[in-house]
């Protein structure tokens, strides 16, 4: 059995989940939770550091002496600003490096992995160790795009593709042809707010989300769940698209059931070929 699994844990249930199924398979983990992003709940009954971003070498030494090897990334962060930022000389060294305000938040997340494994860790994926959570090709639900929405999911993934690839961001609503939003450092939750009241008369929009070319799998996969589900519903969207094998569904069963009873399709979308 390996040593204890490290888990730099964000926000959201997923953290909580993969401790769990440490202690399921008996095998030990460490958390570094992060002040203002890590839920209370998901360092219940478990061996954890609390942290202020930017507290890297406290992290480091924390997760040395608990003899972690394997770290995973797991949860999103929300983006600091440099004067939310409390760095130690550490992290002042690696930021003065990487230059922090030029990267998109997959090159930072890179950067953070890259210094990871040069400090000796190995970074595992969520996607490794958690592969039921992957998308699959079709539908989520009873409910499918029909023509207009197809075209529209079409659209989204030109526009996300394009942003991706210069390190913006992971999806997009597209009504009728026309973009109305895309998402940048604000979120998907934010993007669909933003979003509902700018639709025009007619058919709903859809949300598109996918990787980046070059996503570094290992740090910031896209995800949904029911709280995208509700999202979505309430800016009055008709559907969404996730890149199936590429986005986490977190409780996938319960999305199901959220997308039915909103009346919403969710539809995996297979961009291999």
């Amino acid at each position: 059995m390996p040593g204890p699994l490290g888990i730099v844990a964000g926000g959201g249930h997923l953290p909580r989940q993969l401790v769990e199924l440490c202690q399921s398979n008996g095998r030990g983990a460490f958390v570094v939770a992060l002040e203002g992003n890590t839920e209370a709940a998901t360092v219940e009954g478990v061996d954890h550091l609390w942290i202020k971003l930017g507290q890297t070498k406290r992290a480091l030494d924390a997760l040395r002496k608990a003899e972690v090897r394997e770290l995973v990334l797991i949860g999103p962060v929300k983006r600091p600003s440099m004067s939310e930022l409390w760095p130690d000389a550490y992290t002042l060294k690696g930021l003065a490096k990487i230059g922090f305000n030029r990267l998109g938040d997959d090159g930072l997340l890179g950067a953070v992995v890259r210094t990871l494994e040069a400090e000796g860790f190995t970074i595992r994926g969520v996607d490794e160790l958690m592969s039921e959570l992957l998308a699959v090709a079709g539908p989520y639900g009873r409910f499918l795009p029909d023509a207009q929405a197809e075209a529209d999911i079409a659209r989204g993934v030109e526009v996300v593709r394009a942003m991706g690839a210069a390190d913006v961001g992971q999806a997009t609503v597209v009504q009728g042809g026309l973009v109305l939003g895309v998402e940048a450092i604000e979120g998907t939750d934010a993007l669909l707010q933003r979003c509902g009241p700018l639709q025009r008369a007619g058919p709903g929009g859809v949300l598109v989300k996918l990787s980046k070319p070059g996503q570094e799998r290992r740090a910031d996969l896209p995800t949904v769940g029911v709280k995208t589900v509700e999202g979505a519903a309430a800016a009055g969207l008709r559907g969404i698209a996730i890149e199936a094998g590429a986005t986490l569904v977190v409780d996938a069963e319960a999305v199901r059931r959220a997308v039915d009873d909103a009346g919403l399709f969710l539809i995996g979308i297979d961009l291999s070929t």
